[in-house]
């Protein structure tokens, strides 16, 4: 058990948006929602730094040869 001060103007608003359930409900929805949407960034962010060195007209060379080399 772990015992914080909470804003309460905070925890009345996510109380409501949330439609219900307890308090401990609430804050372990919105820390589960914290965690997901921070790994989503760092994956966006990821993404990002290798799209930057995507090479478009690499890629076509490579597709044409896998086609010319199954015969298609």
């Amino acid at each position: 058990m772990t015992t914080i001060d909470l804003d309460d103007d905070a925890l009345a608003k996510a109380l409501r948006v949330a439609g219900g359930g307890t308090k401990k409900d609430v804050v372990n929805a919105a820390l589960r929602e914290y965690a997901e949407r921070h790994e989503r960034a760092a994956l966006v962010a990821r993404h990002f730094r290798a799209a930057q060195q995507w090479d478009y007209e690499g890629w076509l060379r490579r597709r044409s040869d896998d086609k010319r080399g199954s015969g298609a």
